[in-house]
């Protein structure tokens, strides 16, 4: 069996400096957002909405990375606000697809451009090589981890 190995100096570990990456960019997300009278959620699920309209609350949700019920209550405010629409009642099933309202896609693109400065400022350091580069090595490393997750999930095959 193998020696096992410590995180060690928590500076050289990739998980906490992409945490310390994640945690600067909400930050300054949220800065930006704040004048336009959003949350990173909020823009979240309006980027998400404007990209692939009629998304359910619990895709929006699993998308934008909170809670059904967080989404629920973000849904709900960016409704109130005139910013998005969603059907009184499901058409199919229990899903209550959710779309843009023209307010909130005003809103979304002034968003969106804010938020894309706020990427470019941070990632300056690099180069749009190592940018490419970056997002594809973290996206080989999501691929592996929903890899294992939905094969986590599957059930076993029943041996008769």
């Amino acid at each position: 069996m193998g020696q096992e190995e410590a995180v060690g100096e928590l500076e050289q570990s990739v998980g906490y400096v992409l945490k310390q990456v994640q945690a600067s960019l909400h930050t300054a997300m949220d800065g930006v957002l704040r004048p336009l009278d959003l949350t990173v959620a909020q823009y979240a699920c309006l980027e998400l909405l404007g990209q692939r309209p009629g998304l359910s609350n619990s895709e929006l949700a699993r998308r934008a990375f909170v809670t059904r019920q967080s989404m629920n209550l973000v849904v709900r405010r960016l409704q109130e606000r005139g910013l998005l629409t969603r059907p009184e009642s499901a058409l199919h099933g229990r899903s209550l697809p959710t779309e843009l309202t023209p307010a909130g896609e005003e809103k979304v693109r002034a968003a969106s451009v804010a938020v894309r400065a706020v990427e470019r400022e941070l990632f300056s350091p690099l180069s749009e090589e190592q940018q490419r580069r970056l997002r594809d090595d973290l996206a080989a490393c999501v691929a592996l981890a929903t890899s294992a997750a939905n094969a986590q999930r599957q059930p076993e095959d029943e041996i008769l």
